[in-house]
């Protein structure tokens, strides 16, 4: 089946980030990441759960942390676990995309909703100077990052344009050209961030991003070299072979 197909397997709320959520050493590693401290003002947009929150207040001292889901089972749960635990925090079950959040210095935005992701870059761009809005993986559209420490990615309003996708591209993963290491090093960051201690499958989903990685860039005319890396071709068999999932027609694209 094509990759595509094999994604459409997997439930909704795993595709869409609904029940994705990042560890504890993720939201430490980013707070370090954009120097979060007593006189920021924190968002957390699709919060989902407290972790982000709890770690904002009680390890970096933010001035103010904001949670915002539009899950109002998971939003009142969240309520209750922060409530017992004596943190100041504010938990809203809104829609982000009408949310109000001018008075926000950093933001956690984590969403792979196009439609989402279009409505809320132009919300961000009308925020004052120097917010910070985080993404992991993917960067703002058409923006330039002003720091990667991938797979997260900082962009300061106001944004920076890029000139294409090459040089965003580019930007992000820091080298000249893409090869096979590179794709494989940023796949490997990917899997280990958002990963558990306990998962099992950490391998398997880095063949993955490493393949998606090297092929978007070859699209995109930024691989190093005319030919394709044997180690490219040696697991898109493996995919084929093992696991029934094709990658070759997106080399003929």
């Amino acid at each position: 089946m094509k990759i595509e197909e094999y994604l459409e397997t997997l439930p909704d709320n795993l595709l869409n980030g609904e029940d994705v959520q990042l560890p504890e050493k993720s939201f430490r590693e980013i707070f370090k990441f954009v120097n979060l401290d007593k006189d920021d003002i924190f968002y957390h947009l699709g919060c989902s759960d407290e972790k982000g929150i709890e770690i904002a207040v009680n390890e970096f001292g933010v001035k103010k942390a904001v949670g915002i889901d539009n899950n109002l089972e998971k939003i009142e749960h969240t309520k209750k676990i922060l409530e017992n635990k004596k943190i100041n925090a504010e938990l809203i079950c809104q829609n982000i995309e009408e949310s109000e959040i001018s008075d926000a210095s950093v933001i956690l935005f984590w969403f792979t909703d196009e439609t989402v992701i279009n409505q809320m870059i132009e919300k961000f761009g009308k925020l004052k100077p120097e917010t910070k809005i985080i993404t992991i993986w993917g960067p703002l559209p058409d923006c330039l990052p002003d720091k990667v420490d991938f797979p997260y990615i900082l962009n300061k309003v106001p944004f920076k344009k890029a000139q294409s996708m090459q040089e965003q591209l580019l930007a992000i993963f820091g080298v000249k050209c893409v090869d096979f290491v590179t794709a494989w090093e940023f796949a490997e960051r990917y899997t280990k961030a958002i990963g558990s201690p306990e998962i099992k499958n950490d391998r398997f989903l880095t063949i993955i991003q490493t393949l998606v990685i090297w092929i978007n860039a070859k699209k995109l005319g930024v691989v190093c070299g005319d030919e394709i890396p044997e180690s490219i071709k040696t697991y898109i068999n493996i995919m084929k072979m093992h696991f029934d999932i094709d990658f070759e027609y997106l080399l003929k694209e």
